[in-house]
């Protein structure tokens, strides 16, 4: 059995809530020597004099000096590593392009313009090309899959070169107890983490409040005591000392439900005090959407923490058409003086486990007492019950998404059970003539709840609203597979395979919904902005080489739900730190990806404590 090592590599910078690159500083020129001169302040003769002792000692240097010379020799002139030739640049900014050069050298852009013929091992014809920075994923999933299959391949094809992960849940702090709950996903891909906090994890991620909850307290329903939070403080500050981005939050599901506003503002104001971020799946995103905006905006004031909304959605259809009442609530706690924004996937249905169809309290106790529950006859028909009841007391995915028709089987573990992937509820109840949530119950059970669901459950007109909106960027909400290797026939969400490449086309060139330096503002700079990656999201020199490049006439997303392992057109090259991973239209399989890490990597605690776990800089 293989182990996970933190020192794997991967084909795009990897960033966990929690962790991000810092800039590098600049190496300072060295100012030439003095040059020695004559003076103007004295005479005529007296300079003359001075001349000559001058000379003098030059004609006793001279011999030595050009046998100096014959032994160095002259230096070479720099040789740019690629240059990307008369494309239209979109520099992240959200200017109009123009059309100029890129040159890149040692994984950074050095020059960007009309550079003429510089000396260069390799010129790309980027003519009619859009020449971009990177996208940056604000939500990613793929903590685990990397380990797997570092190409990170369905994301690199759609101009990807960063992830952010982390989602209320983390891949760190872990504890014995963490690891044997996920046993089933280490068992089938045939590894075992050997970290134990994110100094030992190579991914930039954000620390999930839920995954700190679980470490302390588990997955018990009741709030946390004043020493629980503590413990939990002590551990982010640890994990915001190796790198992380920030403290993230899921509030629909177990246990992050649990977690009071006062508990994430405890949280929040460690990550703020080393510059994070508090990234959040918000605690509704339907009916009581207007008290969870309440809730974000109170962190984000109380703690004074850089804040975003993750995937932004106004969900179920009682609740269709409240977007633009939604985005003008996020302008006002900006007005106010709060640091808010949120972010979207281009796609109007959703993706979960399908046990979050689940009551909470089935869930509650982690996965084992969730099959438990659902083995007792009673405790079975209790939930069956729930399901079938409107509710404001939690999020009733089932109902919201129209009820079986609307919830449409995702991805399984268990290949015995490959052949429900791509069915509706529905479906699977007519075909083995069930009761719906009978059928939805007993794959739960069957998947040992890894199975996950795709649900129905957003309007169109609300999606391009907030993707018309400069304060919305974006996220896929999936992690990187690929069509070939250990992962490719995972099931999957079109978004994690075609969100850059739908909005590019679909909606920036066929649709208009936005336009192209806009779009690209908001998946570069602006996302880099919102994670705390300063040196990120533009076309810039001496910034890393992270750079996509397209064609804006051919750029689509063909990945649907009935087929959505399918790479993304039009982009013809991908360069992450300056190597390339796409060219040609080609996967290149190289994997020159690294972890970022966040503002607070290495800083002392107040208290001056050293974590047990050494901050190693090395193997990333």
């Amino acid at each position: 059995m293989k182990r996970l090592r933190r020192s794997g590599a991967t084909s795009m910078d990897s960033v966990t809530e929690g962790m991000a690159t810092r800039r590098s500083r600049r190496s300072t020129a060295r100012a030439p020597a003095p040059v020695e001169t004559v003076p103007d302040c004295i005479g005529r003769d007296h300079r003359l004099e001075a001349m000559k002792k001058i000379l003098a000692v030059a004609a006793l240097a001279a011999l030595p000096c050009l046998a100096l010379v014959a032994l160095v020799a002259p230096r070479a002139p720099d040789v740019d590593d690629v240059v990307f030739e008369g494309g239209r640049v979109v520099d992240g900014t959200g200017a109009p392009w123009f059309v100029g050069d890129v040159a890149v050298r040692n994984g950074r852009i050095v020059a960007v313009g009309p550079l003429g013929k510089r000396a260069a091992k390799r010129r790309i014809d980027a003519r009619g090309l859009v020449v971009a920075p990177g996208f940056i994923d604000l939500l990613g999933q793929s903590e685990y899959n990397v380990l797997v299959d570092g190409r990170a391949a369905s994301k690199v094809t759609q101009g990807i070169t960063t992830e952010v992960t982390g989602e209320g849940v983390s891949i760190a702090p872990l504890n014995q107890r963490l690891i044997d709950e996920e046993r089933d996903t280490y068992t089938k891909y045939g590894v075992w983490p050997d970290w134990r906090t994110l100094d030992g994890y190579f991914k930039t991620t954000f620390v999930g409040s839920g995954g700190l909850r679980s470490y302390v307290i588990g997955s018990q329903n009741r709030g946390a005591t004043s020493s629980e939070i503590a413990s939990m403080q002590a551990l982010l500050e640890q994990a915001m000392r190796e790198g992380a981005l920030g403290i993230s939050s899921s509030l629909q599901y177990i246990p992050n439900i649990y977690s009071t506003t006062e508990e994430l503002t405890a949280l929040s104001k460690v990550a703020a005090r080393s510059g994070g971020a508090y990234f959040t799946h918000q605690r509704s995103e339907s009916s009581r959407i207007d008290a969870s905006l309440e809730e974000v905006f109170r962190i984000a004031r109380d703690a004074k923490v850089r804040t975003q909304i993750w995937h932004l959605k106004t969900a179920y259809k009682p609740n269709w058409g409240k977007m633009p009442e939604v985005l003008r609530k996020i302008e006002a706690a900006r007005a106010e003086g709060l640091d808010v924004s949120a972010n979207q996937y281009p796609y109007n249905r959703a993706s979960n486990g399908l046990d979050a169809c689940l009551p909470p309290w089935v869930r509650e106790g982690g996965r084992d007492a969730l099959l438990k529950r659902l083995s007792d006859p009673g405790e079975r028909e209790r939930a069956r019950a729930d399901m079938a009841r409107e509710t404001t007391e939690w999020e009733n995915q089932y109902l919201g998404s129209g009820g079986p028709e609307g919830v449409m089987v995702g991805s399984v573990l268990s290949d015995k059970l490959k052949a429900y992937e791509g069915k509706t509820i529905a479906k699977i109840a007519a075909e083995e003539k069930k009761d719906p949530r009978d059928a939805l119950i007993d794959l739960v059970l069957a998947d040992r709840a890894n199975a996950s669901c795709i649900i129905s459950i957003m309007d169109e007109k609300d999606v391009r609203a907030a993707l018309a909106h400069p304060l919305v960027s974006f996220g896929t909400d999936s992690p990187a597979k690929a069509t070939d290797g250990p992962l490719s026939h995972e099931g999957s969400h079109p978004r994690g395979w075609g969100s850059a490449a739908r909005i590019l086309g679909h909606y920036v060139r066929d649709e208009k919904v936005l336009r192209l330096e806009e779009a690209i503002r908001k998946m570069t700079s602006f996302a880099a902005e919102a994670a705390g990656l300063s040196d990120r999201g533009l076309v810039k020199e001496g910034f890393p080489a992270d750079l996509a490049v397209f064609d804006p006439r051919t750029v689509r997303d063909v990945a649907t739900f009935e087929a959505p392992n399918r790479y993304s057109e039009g982009f013809r090259f991908v360069a992450v730190n300056g190597v390339l991973v796409v060219d040609g239209g080609k996967l290149t399989g190289k994997t020159p990806g690294r972890a970022l890490r966040g503002p607070g990597w290495n800083r002392p605690s107040a208290s001056g404590f050293v974590p047990a776990a050494s901050i190693s800089k090395s193997g990333f």
